[in-house]
């Protein structure tokens, strides 16, 4: 994926759920991964022409595991000019050693998030972007459906009422697969997960199960997130159509 249509897809879901405003301070979440560091880039650029002007800030919660290193991230914010912010945590030592947990990715996410969130608001951010692209939502509505009984997934935009935060999801358009090629495009500095439980999770399931669809289904994929889209999902936000055309009205 070249970085032009990087752009038109997370302007298409930007315009699409107006995840942006006018002097809007987002923060970006560093993973370290090909997603997250894609999200800024995408953003970083996206930042140079939207008609909306807002700023970014990237941020990484280091949650402690062994030779997790960001001299790369960083080293890539400066190139495209935004602000870095590291915060270390014992999150690692807390729930592998310490309480020695069985299932930790809840408890992990749970202390993750909240380091992040209260970073975020010692920097003054009002937005949060999160790289969930399209493979991630279709899994989570089958985790949702398999885990959970309920038709449920990630919505484009969330309001946060405890922090006062709106969660965005500016790559929900984009596919993995797309992500991948854009990574290795661009030479990304990913840096590789450390965590004992990486492939061993009920996503990894949901993963394996819907690679299995889609190749017994060619396009299965797309319908199935096709279907989400116009599925009227409870906490989903009402899509503007022909986005484009609408700003052009308001400008």
């Amino acid at each position: 994926m070249k970085l032009q249509k990087l752009l038109s897809h997370t302007r298409r879901a930007v315009d699409t759920y107006q995840m942006i405003e006018e002097g809007d301070r987002i923060a970006v979440g560093i993973s370290g991964g090909k997603d997250s560091l894609t999200l800024l880039y995408a953003l970083a650029n996206l930042r140079k022409f939207y008609p909306k002007k807002f700023d970014i800030l990237a941020i990484t919660i280091n949650l402690g595991f062994p030779g997790f290193e960001t001299d790369e991230i960083r080293k890539l914010c400066d190139s495209l000019e935004v602000d870095y912010s590291v915060e270390t945590t014992d999150i690692y030592n807390i729930v592998f050693n310490e309480r020695k947990e069985k299932n930790p990715c809840s408890l992990c996410a749970k202390m993750r998030k909240g380091a992040l969130n209260e970073k975020i608001l010692t920097l003054g951010c009002n937005k949060l972007a999160y790289a969930h692209h399209q493979n991630d939502i279709v899994e989570t509505f089958f985790m949702s459906l398999i885990f959970e009984g309920r038709i449920n997934t990630f919505s484009p935009i969330t309001y946060l009422d405890k922090t006062g935060l709106t969660l965005i999801r500016p790559l929900m358009f984009c596919k993995e697969g797309e992500i991948k090629c854009f990574e290795r495009s661009m030479q990304l500095p990913v840096v590789k997960a450390k965590c004992p439980a990486d492939g061993y999770t009920k996503r990894e399931y949901a993963k394996e199960l819907l690679a299995h669809l889609e190749e017994e289904n060619p396009g299965c994929n797309d319908r199935i997130f096709s279907a989400i889209l116009n599925g009227n999902l409870n906490g989903w936000p009402q899509a503007i159509k022909n986005p484009r055309m609408n700003n052009l009205k308001t400008q």
